[in-house]
């Protein structure tokens, strides 16, 4: 019976720390899903002032105050559109999310980029590219 709790004790011992390897690893893998949902809203919100605003600082501080908590210095909003109403403009957030999770550097590059675009139909006349 004791030779099978210092068994145990060793067995755990050795997967404790790949066990948690892995949880550590979900979590990062959450927190770049949470990211990516973020950067998605981002681009909603700025889509919709493109759709109604020309002031390119209007659309980026729209994709930063739509996109909560990122961090400006990592975000590039970009605006493509045609100079006609009814015509499609697309707004493009690309945000690098940093690892924050400690001790799984070794799994993932130091910043992961996630970037979607979003389209609506300009209710405003753009002007030319």
């Amino acid at each position: 019976m004791r030779e099978a709790r210092g068994s145990a004790a060793v067995e755990l011992a050795l997967v404790l720390p790949l066990a948690l390897m892995i949880a550590l690893a979900l979590v990062q893998v959450g927190l770049i899903g949470r990211d990516a949902l973020v950067v998605l809203g981002a681009a909603r919100e700025g889509v919709r002032e493109a759709a109604v605003s020309l002031d390119e600082a209007r659309i980026r501080e729209a994709a930063l105050r739509g996109g909560g908590g990122l961090a400006p210095k990592r975000t590039e909003v970009t605006v493509e559109r045609s100079g006609q109403v009814g015509d499609p403009v697309t707004v493009r957030v690309a945000y690098r999310a940093p690892l924050i999770v400690p001790f799984v550097e070794w799994l993932f590059p130091a910043e992961v980029n996630v970037v979607t675009e979003a389209t609506m139909r300009q209710e405003t006349i753009g002007a030319s590219p």
